[in-house]
């Protein structure tokens, strides 16, 4: 079933647990998600760049929420970019957009959030925007301070934009990081206090388990998640398709129909997709959202 970011991150919020919203480039990465959702009965924020394949992942989305209706799933743009973009995410059927504009001075930001919102509220879609900006782990430690969310600024930023859920620059960084994160959790604490809305933190990956629970601890419902989950997946293909992985996925139909050839191009993405779900699970349980669903 798809829904809206606000649905699950509204029972998040009351009941005191986070939600894995892990980026998914292709179909397999969405069968996972939507198989880890299915076998946890947990909620899944399935995301996606605008400027990956945002059409298809998003039929595909659509696709395994019709093969596994009992899943709880929503299909979120994930850092939106140009008007155009997100507009063309509402025409795919995106139940939550994220507009990204956290480099912009405060007001360009709430002028330019505040006009998503009224447009993708009137479609039924959530909207989620980015106060502070996070930056990138291979310049972690250039820009960790300077963009740490101001939380004076946090409360209004909310009540301005109308907007459903505030991602916060807090200490983690996209990607890997360059040295070793550290946490403004007081900051998280007092910013929680003062909005209303859900928050979300971007950069999970690489961040450690004991640090994202804090962060939930201290009030955030929604972690992003990529790396983690996309370079071990990666990492068992390539070991699979040279002959040194103890990988092995279900693939009878596939040595049917392959004549008994292991290696081969059908086969490696399930082996890819078997690691990034048991990784993805992880992160589930972590938060604390199996069962929730």
């Amino acid at each position: 079933m798809l829904t809206t970011l606000n649905e699950i991150l509204g029972k998040a919020k009351r009941e005191g647990y986070g939600v894995a919203a892990p980026d998914a480039y292709s179909s397999s990465s969405v069968m996972a998600c939507f198989k880890a959702a299915e076998n946890l009965k947990a909620p899944l924020i399935v995301s996606c760049l605008g400027t990956t394949n945002m059409e298809e992942t998003g039929e595909n989305v659509k696709f395994y929420a019709r093969k596994y209706p009992d899943a709880v799933v929503t299909l979120h743009l994930d850092h939106g970019g140009p008007f155009e973009e997100i507009m063309r995410a509402l025409r795919s059927g995106y139940t939550s957009v994220m507009i990204d504009r956290s480099k912009l001075p405060f007001e360009e930001n709430v002028r330019e959030v505040r006009e998503v919102v009224r447009i993708a509220h009137a479609m039924g879609v959530s909207v989620e925007a980015e106060l502070g900006h996070v930056g990138t782990g291979t310049e972690y430690d250039k820009t960790r301070d300077s963009g740490l969310t101001h939380k004076e600024e946090a409360r209004r930023f909310v009540e301005e934009t109308g907007v459903d859920a505030l991602a916060v620059a807090v200490g983690t960084s996209h990607g890997v990081y360059k040295g070793t994160p550290k946490l403004e959790f007081e900051l998280l604490r007092e910013i929680a206090s003062l909005v209303t809305v859900p928050l979300v933190l971007h950069g999970g990956s690489g961040t450690g388990d004991e640090n994202l629970k804090k962060c939930i601890a201290c009030g955030i419902q929604k972690i992003n998640l990529f790396t983690d989950m996309a370079n071990p997946a990666g990492e068992a293909m390539a070991l699979y398709m040279r002959g040194e992985s103890s990988e092995e996925p279900d693939i009878s139909a596939a040595l049917e129909m392959f004549s008994g050839k292991k290696k081969n191009y059908y086969v490696a993405p399930m082996v890819g997709a078997e690691v990034y779900q048991r990784k993805l699970e992880h992160y589930i349980r972590l938060f604390g959202s199996a069962g929730r669903a």
